[in-house]
């Protein structure tokens, strides 16, 4: 909603004569008649949100996460699914057999794939994984371009373990990004998540292209106080809800050798 507006009112009121204007006025008009509407765009992000789920034996969970399908190649026996998501959410289980991605949650019913763990990240600068699952339902998510500020953006994930989430919200920070900056670049999303969420897409409102994935959030303490025992809670804070963006995540592909991934889904 605000990238491409922008782009179509400087295209249209470029200073050119009178009968380019004229042209050029109904071409912008078929430009924006192009554009997904919301329904489209909904349609087209919703199948690419998975839930990551890691259980012991007996089929017990003990920690959930957030991801996104970003890349599908065909495999022997079947399609390879490739999910992007945070990488303290497999932190300490790569080997392991009790890692699943859940497809299809949009449509209400999950199908449940037994995932690896490709490569992982759990460090101050890098939070991100890649996970590798097969399966017959996956449905990459396109990347979009650098975001805005203002931009209003869609967020699905799976807060608390539970069911799909979509919340929507504007890009509230943007950072500058530098091949040499530490940290790196970040961005910042108003969209409202809760624990369980890291992982989850950040896409564009206008297009449905992702701009990231959710890292985390900054909370603020609120503490009761009275005659009994005191409590606390941690409250997310509105507008800080850190997002890890695309540049860094075509800098983790490429550093593991899966620079094609995002190529592949684009």
């Amino acid at each position: 909603m605000a990238t491409a507006p922008r782009q179509a009112w400087v295209r249209c009121l470029a200073p050119l004569a009178t009968v380019a204007v004229l042209v050029l006025v109904p071409a912008c008009g078929v430009a924006r008649l192009w554009e997904p509407s919301r329904e489209q765009v909904l349609e087209r992000i919703l199948p690419s949100a998975v839930q990551v789920v890691l259980e012991q034996q007996e089929d017990r969970r003990y920690r959930a996460g957030s991801g996104v399908a970003i890349a599908a190649r065909a495999a022997p026996g079947g399609t390879e699914c490739f999910v992007l998501t945070a990488g303290h959410t497999v932190s300490g289980a790569r080997g392991r057999r009790g890692i699943y991605v859940l497809f299809g949650q949009q449509a209400g019913v999950a199908t449940k794939a037994r995932a690896d763990v490709v490569a992982h990240r759990d460090t101050p600068h890098v939070d991100l994984a890649i996970l590798r699952a097969e399966t017959d339902q996956c449905s990459p998510a396109r990347p979009g371009a650098p975001p805005v500020l203002g931009e209003p953006v869609w967020v699905l994930a799976f807060p608390w373990g539970r069911q799909m989430t979509l919340t929507s919200g504007i890009v509230s920070q943007v950072s500058l990004d530098g091949a040499d900056r530490q940290p790196p670049a970040r961005l910042m999303v108003d969209a409202l998540v809760g624990y369980g969420s890291s992982g989850g897409g950040v896409f564009e409102a206008r297009t449905g292209r992702l701009i990231g994935i959710i890292e985390g959030y900054n909370t603020a303490r609120v503490t009761a106080q009275g005659t009994g025992p005191s409590w606390y809670i941690d409250v997310p804070m509105p507008g800080q809800t850190f997002v890890t963006p695309l540049s860094e995540i075509r800098r983790f592909l490429a550093e593991i050798g899966q620079a094609d991934l995002f190529a592949e889904a684009g």
